[in-house]
Formats: C-alpha cells, structure tokens, sequence
C-alpha cells in the first residue's frame, strides 16, 4: 500500500467538485434585480458623471477603460504592448510597437474613446442575459491583466483598488449587492463614455489638445479631426441608448 497514492487521489476527488462548483457559479444564471434597483443605480452613475467635483475623481476609471482598449486593440492587431500610465490628472499614456501608420495603428489610436462605451454595452449584454457573475469575473480579468502592463505607481494603485472592489464584490457580497454593484459599473461605463468626447471637443474647439486622438486619427488617415469626433460621438451615444434598453428590460 502506498499512503502517497492515496493522498494524491483524494486532493484529485476534492478538487473536481470544487473546480465544477466555480465553472458552474461562473457560468450560472442570477436573478434580475427589481425594476427600481436599476432605476436608482442609474441614477448613481449619472450623480458621479455630471457633477465635476465627482467626476474628477470618477474619471480615473473611464481613463483606465480608455487605456485599456488601446492596449487591448494594440495586443489584437499585432503591435507590442510595452506599458501603460495613468496620472492623477486623469490623463493616461499607452505605449506600443510596430508600424507607425496602416490599419492596426488607426484601430489602436480610435480604441481609447470607444473603449468605455463599447464595454458598458458588453456589460449591459451579459447583465440582460442574466450573468451577473460572470460580469464581475470578467472585469476583475481584465483588471489583472492590465495591471501586469501598468508601469507607474500611480496607475498600479488605481488599478488594484479598482480590481479589489470588484473581488470583494464578486466573493463576499450577498447577491442583491453583486447586482447593484455591477449594474452601477455598467450604468457608469455608459454614461461616463459620453462625457470625454463632449470635454474634448470643448478643448479643441479652444485651440487644446492638439495630440488628441482625433487629430492622430487625423493624421494618419486623412480624414478630418471633427469626422473622428463624429465616429466617438456615435459610439459613445449608441451605446448608452442599446445598453440602457438592455438594462431597462426594454
């Protein structure tokens, strides 16, 4: 008899129902939360978007979307990712590799202003479907990854406080708190994916900005600065509408 064989087939006997038990909380269906709970955490959302005092602060995790997606776009097309900054001022700074011009440059400098948008309508997608948890577990991924491209201590903090939300959320919360916690997270990925276009624009039209991502865009494609606006325009707009009927249950 060999006492080890038998310690090995008993942590392989555990470890099948713990492994299905978390495939099957990922992968399981939660219950929608009353019409009113998400009337109220849209409204939450919408109280730390408008007003600028909040918003200061409430920016830092639309900059961390924003960077992401030209991380995100920049690792998919092709180009090296070699690190991204986020700064107390909101602002962020994503470097990569490659090619200074064609196709996979023009879908990583449009990434950042979409990016928001685009995951809040994802988010609003799978909260439609019912997958709250997957949700969370999702975001807390994508969190991590990031975090292992983050390179200033600022941006690795944000980042870490922003992922541990989402862990203590998606592990310790009771599921009424999970649902409003996401649908907020979502709510916020809408609304808040409106207002950096709006604030660009308004720099722009004052002489600001004058590297945005428009006017790269711009520079490599030919195509007018405001025709870029246009584009972060529709995407922020069309997102909140499809994503808030989805929320909505409409």
């Amino acid at each position: 008899m060999h006492p080890t064989h038998t310690i090995t087939d008993t942590h392989i006997s555990a470890a099948g129902p713990l492994a299905d038990g978390l495939w099957e909380r990922l992968t399981g269906l939660q219950d929608a939360p009353a019409q009113w709970l998400v009337l109220l955490t849209a409204a939450a959302a919408l109280a730390v978007v408008l007003p600028h005092p909040l918003w200061r602060l409430s920016r830092n995790a639309i900059t961390i979307a924003h960077e992401g997606g030209h991380g995100l776009v920049a690792v998919l097309t092709g180009r090296r990712l070699d690190g991204i900054r986020l700064h107390s001022d909101t602002s962020g700074l994503t470097v990569s590799r490659g090619r200074p011009d064609g196709l996979g440059m023009i879908l990583t400098a449009a990434a950042g202003y979409t990016a928001p948008s685009l995951l809040g309508l994802g988010g609003a997608w799978l909260l439609s479907a019912h997958r709250i948890t997957l949700l969370l577990w999702v975001a807390t991924a994508l969190l991590l990854v990031m975090l292992v491209m983050i390179r200033n201590a600022y941006g690795a903090l944000t980042v870490v406080l922003s992922g541990g939300a989402f862990v203590l959320v998606s592990w310790l919360a009771p599921a009424g708190v999970q649902a409003a916690f996401a649908y907020a997270a979502v709510w916020f990925l809408l609304l808040g994916g409106v207002r950096p276009v709006f604030e660009l624009q308004g720099k722009r039209r004052h002489g600001g900005a004058p590297d945005s991502d428009a006017d790269q865009l711009s520079r490599l494609t030919n195509v007018p600065a405001a025709l870029w606006l246009f584009l972060f325009h529709a995407v922020a707009l069309s997102s909140l509408i499809g994503g808030g009927r989805w929320l909505l249950g409409l």
